[in-house]
């Protein structure tokens, strides 16, 4: 029986590795589309438009604000960031399992809209290894570190908004631990309630037959 595509709503702290992730497990499996988020930051270095994110003017984004033209969106560290509705609607549509990798405010959003979407967030380790991780990249300074720290304090505050937790010790382990919570997230009966309501109407005629 083929899956019908569900929302996977990925969020972790700031360099815990969530982009890594997700380009492997879409390399790793095709039950995935990746979606594309709208952002008004500047690239980093060997980042393309349209690749890794939709790079695109304040006065643009805010355009798409106006006209509903986004799932969501959220304001983090002085920039907008922001799903576009129709590549998510597309592709569930095609029965594509859609995931989308967005901060708190964005994943409790998409909750909202969407009450079947599942929510992972990703973790560390430990603290000191988030720290490794963020000061490892050199591309950020000094403040904006601080900033990214300061923020995954407040982002540990709501944690428990999430249905799971994956720590990404081991990239090839948190890829295919992940997989297997989704693929088992597809059997849940709120996921399933068109099969359910289908059985259901189906042992009725059977019953109905028998008597």
């Amino acid at each position: 029986m083929k899956h019908e595509g569900i929302l996977i709503v990925v969020s972790g702290f700031s360099g815990v590795g969530k982009g890594t992730l997700m380009k492997k497990l879409v390399q790793d499996h095709d039950d995935y589309a990746l979606s594309i988020s709208a952002t008004t930051r500047a690239p980093r270095p060997g980042e393309e438009d349209g690749r890794e994110y939709f790079f695109i003017s304040k006065e643009a984004f805010e355009q798409k604000i106006a006209d509903g033209g986004l799932v969501e969106y959220a304001c983090y560290c002085g920039n907008y960031y922001g799903t576009p509705k129709d590549y998510v609607e597309k592709h569930l549509a095609q029965g594509k399992s859609v995931i989308l990798e967005i901060e708190l405010q964005g994943a409790l959003k998409i909750k909202e809209q969407y009450p079947t979407a599942l929510l992972l967030f990703v973790m560390p380790p430990d603290a000191e290894e988030l720290m490794h991780r963020l000061t490892g990249r050199g591309t950020e300074t000094a403040e904006v570190i601080e900033q990214r720290m300061a923020r995954a304090m407040e982002e540990a505050e709501d944690i428990e908004e999430y249905d799971y937790i994956v720590v990404n010790d081991d990239l090839d382990t948190c890829v295919e631990k992940m997989h297997e919570i989704i693929m088992a997230a597809h059997n849940t009966p709120v996921r399933k309630e068109e099969f359910i309501k289908n059985i259901r109407a189906e042992l009725k005629v059977l019953a109905k037959g028998e008597k």
